[in-house]
């Protein structure tokens, strides 16, 4: 049985019981994000309030919507209000209805940040929506309409200043169509101070390799969808003069050469850029 005490004051084990959490994990949230008890009594051990308990069960609420800790912990505190959800986008792009999509990836984004956005809501929402337009067909202009919203806001992002040398160089494999995963690496970098220059789609190896002898980025990602246009980039050849990072499923399977790494989400490629760029991640 849980005991609370006088006042609906929770002692933090009754606290870990009701929500199903271990004491690890309600004093972890406590140091990390503020999620602990608002006020102490000297000489006693500190105790939980209801409007302490609901915080934490709001924190429970958003991390299991896929939100990373740190963006669901500003949340629950009350920095910020109920975000868009992927209904919410649904709703909005199969009405064409683009001023809302893009006023719904601005609260997004504004709530959560580029990567949390992405991860949460924003990349479940674009695959659910190419599942629609291939079960149902006719589905492409919905798909132009939402996508175009979203780019619109990415690159509103900012544009840090360079500073030196480039940290990072991103494109498109050679006839490859689909870059909205770099626009949103892009926007995550910028985000974080970190500035790249994104070259777009269906970059030729020629044009890559030029871009490459113009810029000296401390980094390169391609972006690749379909595996057999991946193994048209000049992997080795980049490789050989700089880090390759290696984002999308097209790469699933094709042999690296030495100095390539697949990254497998924003927020790997986003660790990875700053890891190289020497900034702190």
């Amino acid at each position: 049985m849980i005991i609370v005490s006088d006042g609906a004051r929770w002692s933090a084990g009754a606290v870990a019981r009701t929500l199903g959490i271990s004491p690890t994990t309600l004093r972890t949230w406590d140091r990390r994000y503020g999620l602990g008890p608002r006020t102490r009594e000297e000489g006693k051990h500190r105790r939980y309030d209801d409007v302490d308990v609901a915080a934490l069960r709001r924190m429970l609420e958003l991390t299991g919507q896929g939100i990373s800790p740190a963006a669901a912990a500003t949340m629950a505190r009350g920095g910020a209000g109920p975000v868009p959800t992927v209904h919410d986008f649904i709703r909005a792009s199969t009405q064409l209805d683009a001023p809302r999509l893009g006023r719904l990836t601005t609260e997004l984004v504004g709530a959560l940040g580029v990567v949390d956005a992405w991860e949460s809501v924003l990349m479940p929402f674009l695959v659910e929506l190419g599942e629609r337009a291939t079960e149902e067909g006719g589905g492409i202009g919905v798909e132009h309409v939402a996508s175009s919203a979203v780019v619109s806001v990415l690159h509103r992002v900012g544009d840090p200043l360079e500073g030196g040398r480039l940290p990072a160089l991103l494109a498109a494999v050679p006839e490859e169509l689909h870059t909205l995963p770099l626009d949103a690496l892009s926007a995550a970098l910028a985000e974080r101070g970190c500035a790249s220059r994104n070259l777009g789609a269906r970059v030729p190896p020629s044009a890559l390799m030029g871009a490459l002898d113009v810029l000296a980025p401390q980094c390169v990602l391609l972006w690749a969808h379909d595996p057999v246009l991946a193994r048209l980039a000049p992997v080795a050849k980049v490789a050989a003069r700089t880090p390759v990072l290696l984002g999308g499923p097209g790469w699933h399977r094709v042999p690296l050469p030495f100095g390539a790494q697949r990254v497998h989400s924003l927020r790997e490629a986003v660790d990875v850029v700053l890891t190289h760029s020497g900034r702190s991640s």
